[in-house]
């Protein structure tokens, strides 16, 4: 089965979820040329792309039936399922030679269901779920975790330039997602540490921005201390990436992690900690919300310190 040719212009684009992050995404590949064919669930999160040119679909399936490639990005591997294997999903309005491209951070094993079903139609599969958020979503800088075929990753080049800034083939069916994994491990007990650092320069009386200086560029520093420690300052805990979210993937890297007999303290830790959290109300926040329940366990009220 032949990679398809994917030119912008030419090439028909579809895409099913315009949350925080599709939005933007699908508004690169309009940029860059290509035209697209939208579906969401709450059509009004998708009027800014229609407003740029997209097209509306009533279903996943109505999508791909008018795409040549159809990218999704929703929220839990059960809508990945709907949205690509279900009755009016978009592998069911897929021809020969098309492109399936789940963006979702999602279960592995899935990924390679999709791949397989696809397969059996004479339709491509990739898997690609990304990193960076909504900063990464807008900007186009996205770092694009991509699991697939050689060709087929290769002749959507002109796509993943659109979003992304790093972009890194890992392998066959499933690794993407796989990789998406050790991502969210990494960033899960990063965020425990970035959050407590600053509930101590709270407590201890220093000035954070200015505390933000001298250890944000050092061996303490990362992504989620420079992108999201400002937010924390300054009281801003809307999502760039909703703590709901990030239950889920803590889940499934948690049970990958058991099937491959491994113990994960820090992630187990991190997991229960957001789940608290969301009890708490915050399901919907960002990630960085997590620094209200951890100054609330020190008794520090931090959105009125």
């Amino acid at each position: 089965m032949a990679a398809p040719s994917i030119v912008p212009g030419e090439t028909r684009i579809g895409w099913i979820g315009t949350g925080v992050m599709g939005a933007s995404m699908v508004g690169h590949l309009i940029d860059a040329g290509f035209q697209a064919t939208v579906y969401s669930r709450t059509k009004d999160k998708a009027q800014g792309v229609l407003d740029k040119g997209a097209q509306w679909a009533d279903s996943p399936r109505a999508v791909a039936e008018a795409s040549d490639v159809v990218f999704a990005i929703v929220g839990f591997p059960a809508d990945v399922r709907e949205v690509m294997l279900g009755e009016d999903g978009a592998l069911a309005g897929s021809k020969d030679g098309n492109v399936l491209v789940d963006m979702t951070t999602s279960e592995p094993s899935l990924a390679v269901e999709i791949y397989e079903a696809a397969r059996e139609q004479g339709v491509h599969s990739v898997d690609a779920p990304v990193s960076g958020g909504d900063v990464g979503a807008t900007n186009g800088t996205l770092s694009i975790m991509i699991g697939g075929d050689d060709d087929v990753v290769a002749a959507l080049q002109p796509c993943w330039d659109a979003m992304g800034g790093t972009i890194v083939h890992q392998g066959g069916a499933g690794a993407g997602q796989h990789t998406k994994m050790v991502n969210q491990i990494l960033i899960a007990t990063n965020m425990i540490g970035v959050c407590e650092a600053l509930l101590y320069g709270q407590k201890a009386g220093l000035d954070l921005p200015t505390v933000l200086q001298s250890v944000g560029s050092g061996a303490a520093g990362s992504w989620s201390l420079s992108n999201l420690g400002p937010r924390i300052m300054d009281n801003n805990f809307d999502p760039g990436f909703f703590v709901e979210h990030f239950i889920k993937d803590m889940s499934i890297a948690l049970s990958e992690g058991k099937s491959l007999g491994l113990s994960l303290p820090g992630l187990a830790l991190s997991h229960q900690l957001y789940l608290g959290l969301q009890a708490q109300g915050h399901g919907r926040d960002g990630t960085h919300a997590l620094e209200l329940s951890l100054a609330a366990a020190s008794g520090v009220d931090w959105k009125n310190r």
